[in-house]
């Protein structure tokens, strides 16, 4: 009997970390749609320095997701004050722009990749890079789970 309660729960878990992981796959592939299309725009119609365009476009990009996640991904999840919670974001969203924009910025100016579609491909790897530490850093110290939030609506 106790192993069926011990698998309930654990696909109990994945569901709610499958769900979790879709909405912010939402609010983060709108993210990743922003953050390019500034990110050309600048770099086509300014004479702005390629990774000040990217972390430009990052921080546009940022300031999206966090309406996204804070009323749409992770809108169970709010029992601190906003204040600290933007803070907290702030935070692990400076640390993500310096990983994506770190990717560009090595290939860029170290090895001397571009071209437009090769900082395209590499802003994207950045972001990948970005994307992994910011689910973790988000749903892990921002948008916490207690153990008073019930881990499904």
């Amino acid at each position: 009997m106790k192993s069926r309660t011990g698998r309930h729960a654990a696909r109990s878990r994945l569901r709610s970390l499958s769900v979790e992981m879709a909405k912010f796959g939402a609010v983060g592939g709108i993210g990743v749609i922003v953050n390019l299309l500034v990110f050309n725009l600048l770099r086509s119609h300014t004479g702005l320095p390629v990774v000040r365009c990217g972390m430009t476009a990052t921080a546009v990009a940022v300031a999206c997701n966090y309406l996204g996640f804070r009323y749409f991904a992770y809108q169970d999840r709010r029992q601190r004050r906003q204040s600290s919670e933007l803070l907290l974001f702030a935070f692990f969203s400076a640390a993500g722009l310096v990983l994506e924009n770190g990717v560009l910025f090595v290939t860029t100016y170290g090895m001397g990749w571009d071209t437009p579609l090769q900082e395209n491909v590499f802003k994207f790897t950045g972001i990948a890079f970005a994307t992994l530490f910011r689910f973790w850093s988000y749903r892990t110290w921002v948008f916490r789970r207690t153990s008073l939030v019930p881990a499904t609506r």
